[in-house]
């Protein structure tokens, strides 16, 4: 039997064929488009994505050939607080408005305002940032309001791409929870929350499990792509989610590091209760009867991606050779001394969530001077990645969560430099993995769960998740890295109003 995970992720959409051992038989990616029409404003167009899938499963069914008859159910992880609105042909309104977005601002204070902040954690445990889905709606309803009496249906991004494949409109608990607007605990849409900001609980969709498959592929898709008119559709999870299934993280005491676009410090807990009670760090649903606390730096990979792309074209090219680009500059890095000599990054370039909450924080360095050269930068892109993971642990720790082990994930844990230096920073034992395929591998796990393969998640991860390497804390960075993380918090806290301020200006100006 094959099980197809799919991840439908910023850049791109990526696919692995796994056996139900949980070897990786085949990978593709189909990338596309992200939109920036205006300042903090993040969108794509699903049917882009849609494109991109039906590519990426046309590429696996001509690599199985005849075996694609063998493809049993398949899964997707997709990128969380997305929002997709549908009116009621099931067509697609607007570009999608993707995690990344900040231009609610304004509808995120109506909502704590409104409702307030301690009745938001109570309620459904999380505050309605600017990435999630429920400003998201405000936001449309009063900047757009042609297209919001339009609306029939709202999901999120993968829930659309299971709509296309089924004809089925339904969403599942780990991605639901992202929206501020389902109970997390209690494990349902909070109609309260929903009546109080003036929102209808209809344009919802259902929630299932997971795990449960929510129909075969369509007849259409089937002949379009070759992939075999029974396999399932199992409803999938979110990235982080799915990321943790694919490292075999869902129990007390492990902790998942997800190096992608964004940066995550994801901990399970079996018990609703663990989880800060000021909000700062997300509390979501995981996989069956568990719930994880999530910090994220919202520009981890992406701090790096902006580097290559502002600054390759001034030298980096042409002194690479044949090297993969950031392979290169990684080799560049490890020239440099712990520290960066002096130089620090904040990874703000579009807001941040984990510990600050602050879509008007931006990036920074400091510290620079006539001796620091490219590679400079480039390791203190990483280490200021790193410190910012470290502000989410240094929360959980607060509360009374402890980390026995630790798994990373990611572009990032390809790296064995920046691997090492969050080992550091964090002062924890990371494990590598076998098969780092990220967030697809865990869908791929949903699917053979969902499938009957497997009774249980836990089941499936004991059988198909291997583990490659373990990085462990090297003492004197530990406690050197410990003095340079206290400057680092103290340059955010010096220039929080200043970043404010110049915010405020710029989109004035932009206007």
């Amino acid at each position: 039997m094959i099980f197809l995970g799919i991840d439908l992720g910023t850049t791109g959409v990526k696919l692995v064929a796994l056996s139900d051992e949980g070897k990786v038989l085949f990978k593709h990616f189909e990338g596309y488009n992200l939109y920036t029409p205006k300042p903090g404003w993040s969108e794509e167009v699903p049917a882009e994505w849609w494109k991109a899938i039906l590519k990426s499963l046309k590429a696996v069914s001509d690599f199985l050939g005849r075996n694609s008859t063998e493809v049993k159910a398949l899964a997707l992880s997709g990128q969380m607080h997305g929002s997709v609105f549908l009116d009621n042909n099931g067509k697609v309104i607007r570009p999608a408005i993707l995690w990344n977005d900040t231009r609610t601002i304004k509808q995120r204070k109506e909502i704590e305002s409104k409702i307030g902040k301690e009745e938001l954690l109570k309620k459904v445990q999380n505050l309605p940032l600017e990435g999630f889905t429920a400003p998201k709606i405000l936001w449309l309803k009063e900047n757009e309001p042609e297209n919001y009496s339009k609306l029939w249906k709202v999901i999120l991004p993968k829930d659309y791409i299971n709509y296309k494949l089924t004809n089925r409109i339904c969403t599942e608990p780990t991605d639901a929870s992202g929206t501020a607007l389902y109970d997390v605990i209690g494990k349902k849409w909070s109609n309260e929350i929903i009546e109080k900001i003036g929102l209808h609980l209809n344009i919802f969709p259902e929630v299932v499990k997971s795990t449960e498959a929510i129909g075969k592929i369509s007849k259409e898709v089937s002949r379009e792509t070759g992939i075999n008119k029974e396999c399932l559709v199992i409803a999938g999870g979110a990235d982080n989610v799915c990321g943790a299934v694919g490292a075999g993280v869902a129990d007390d005491g492990q902790m998942l590091i997800s190096i992608g676009s964004s940066g995550v410090v994801f901990l399970p807990v079996n018990n609703p209760m663990k989880r800060d009670p000021k909000g700062r760090l997300h509390f979501f649903n995981h996989v069956e009867n568990l719930w994880y606390n999530m910090g994220v730096t919202l520009s981890a990979g992406l701090s790096l991606k902006w580097f290559r792309e502002t600054f390759e074209k001034h030298g980096l090219a042409e002194q690479r050779e044949d090297k993969n680009v950031y392979d290169f500059m990684l080799e560049k890095a490890k020239k440099v001394s712990l520290g960066s000599e002096g130089l620090y990054y904040l990874p703000y370039l579009n807001g941040e969530r984990t510990p600050y909450m602050d879509a008007k924080a931006r990036g920074i360095f400091l510290g620079f001077s006539l001796r620091h050269k490219e590679e400079h930068f480039i390791r203190s892109v990483l280490e200021g990645v790193a410190y910012s993971l470290k502000d989410s642990l240094e929360i959980a720790k607060k509360y009374g969560l402890k980390v026995k082990e630790a798994k990373i994930i990611g572009g990032g844990a390809k790296s064995e430099l920046w691997t090492q230096i969050i080992t550091d920073v964090l002062n924890v034992n990371i494990d590598t993995l076998m098969m780092d395929e990220g967030p697809a591998f865990g869908a791929g796990i949903l699917a053979a769960v969902g499938s009957g393969v497997y009774s249980t998640v836990q089941e499936a991860m004991k059988t198909m998740v291997k583990t490659k390497r373990t990085f462990k804390p090297i003492s004197g960075n530990v406690e050197e890295y410990g003095k340079r993380y206290d400057i680092y918090k103290s340059i955010y806290r010096a220039n929080a109003a200043i970043m404010s301020k110049s915010f405020d200006i710029e989109r004035e100006t932009t206007k």
